[in-house]
Formats: structure tokens, C-alpha cells, sequence
């Protein structure tokens, strides 16, 4: 097993308080990638150079987080915004977080979109072009993030951008490989045994059991564990811990 690698990330510099009472902090310890949310959905610039201070502190590598310009449904609805209006916003919100990255001697390392933007350019190629042109015009090196299993994966290919396939330690997925809905019971691993052993069938066996018992194949290089699922950072910890035991060499995508 000493040949498997997987990346863990996680969606930071989203809530002020969770800065600011040192869970943010404490995530950081048990992750490898810190996604940064840079003032679309969530993120000023003051948390933005929080987030990324930590992590440097931490050795954790960082990319942009980039959501739809909606902080009343924190990203989480789809947007009407057209193709180069995400093209421009998606181009904003990386370009804010370089430049604070610049000043702090640090590089970003990926992009990954979050919550509705995410979901839409898994089935919409017209949004994914658009993100992917937002981060060539910035920095074509940057690696994007996407649902493993997704078309998004191949349009960023076809464009000439790297990426990384991801999976949820933290999020329960349907049969048809989505996942469960935020508001359906059950959509959320918030036991840190539960998602430890979907990380393990991530990581190791490449397979995930759906809700109805069926099993997925997938390949990732990268999983995630949302800062805002209750008890994430027991989880992250226990994330890390069993995959290391498993033989996983846990390391960022670079």
C-alpha cells in the first residue's frame, strides 16, 4: 500500500468565528490543501490573510475557493449569472487572494469552485469554460479541483489546465454518484469512524457504498472534509490518523 498518496482538503476562511476561536486553525493540523474562500460566497480580505498566515505556519498548501457573489445563500443556489459574468467574478476572487498570497511570500497551488458553482459546472460546460478561463488568464500552472467521475474533469483537460479528482469523506453520495442532498437525513458523515471508513474505501479500495447500499468505483486525488460539518475537526483527525495506518502517505497535490 506504500505507493497510494491522497490529498486532504478543506474549505477555509469561511466564518470569522472560526478564525477567530482557533477551529480553523485546529482543521489545518489533519489537512494537507486549504481551499480559501475569497469573497464571493464567503471571505474579506481580512480572513483571506488569516487563513493564509495559518497555513503557512502550518506548511498546509492553499488555493482559491471562488463561489457565486451570493453571501445571503452562502453559494449554495445556482446563479443566473451569465458565462462571462462568471468568468469575471470567478477571475476577481482568485486575483484578490494572489495578491495577498504575494505579499505573504506564498503560491497558490489549485482552484477549487465551491457549493453551487461546483455542482453547475459538473453539468453545465458552459460555466466550467468559464471558470477555467478565469484561472488560465491568472495562472494556467494552478491545478483545478472537480468531482471525481465528472465531465468537468475532462473539459478543464481539453483546455489544457491540470486538475484533480475529488471525493467527500464527509458526504454521504446517491446511487448515480451525486451527493445526497445538504436537507435529506442522512447527507452529512458527522461520525468521525463513519467518514474515516469512506475515506479508507476512497483512498484504498477506490470504491464508495452509496445510500442504498450499492458501491461506487472512484478515483481521487484529493478528499474533502467541510469545515462546517458538525465536528470536523474530530473528524479530520481521525481522517488522517486511519489513512496513515492504512499505509496512505497523506500530501498535498503538488
Amino acid at each position: 500500500m506504500s505507493d497510494l498518496t491522497i490529498d486532504i482538503n478543506a474549505d477555509l476562511g469561511e466564518f470569522e468565528e472560526s478564525l477567530a476561536n482557533g477551529t480553523d486553525f485546529e482543521l489545518m493540523r489533519y489537512i494537507t490543501s486549504a481551499n480559501v474562500a475569497c469573497g464571493g460566497h464567503a471571505g474579506n480580505e481580512q480572513t483571506m490573510r488569516q487563513t493564509l498566515s495559518a497555513a503557512r505556519q502550518l506548511k498546509v498548501a492553499v488555493g482559491a475557493h471562488p463561489g457565486y457573489p451570493d453571501r445571503a445563500n452562502f453559494g449554495r443556489v445556482e446563479s443566473p449569472l451569465s458565462p462571462a459574468e462568471i468568468e469575471g467574478s470567478v477571475g476577481q476572487q482568485i486575483a484578490a487572494l494572489v495578491k495577498i498570497a504575494e505579499f505573504l511570500d506564498m503560491r497558490l497551488g489549485h482552484v477549487k469552485p465551491h457549493g453551487a458553482l461546483y455542482r453547475a459546472a459538473n453539468t453545465n460546460r458552459e460555466v466550467a469554460l468559464a471558470i477555467g478561463r478565469a484561472v488560465k488568464a491568472i495562472d494556467p500552472g494552478l491545478v483545478m479541483v472537480g468531482q471525481a467521475g465528472s465531465p468537468v474533469l475532462d473539459v478543464w483537460h481539453a483546455m489544457g489546465l491540470r486538475f484533480a479528482a475529488e471525493a467527500f469523506a464527509d458526504r454521504a453520495y446517491e446511487p448515480d454518484g451525486t451527493l445526497r442532498k445538504r436537507t435529506l437525513f442522512g447527507a452529512l458523515l458527522d461520525n468521525p469512524a463513519r467518514a474515516a471508513q469512506q475515506a479508507i474505501d476512497i483512498a484504498v479500495r477506490h470504491r464508495i457504498i452509496a445510500s442504498d447500499g450499492s458501491e461506487l468505483t472512484v478515483e481521487a486525488r484529493t478528499m474533502c472534509i467541510h469545515s462546517d460539518t458538525p465536528g470536523s475537526v474530530a473528524i479530520a483527525r481521525e481522517v488522517n490518523q486511519r489513512l496513515k495506518a492504512a499505509g496512505v502517505r497523506v500530501q498535498d497535490l503538488s
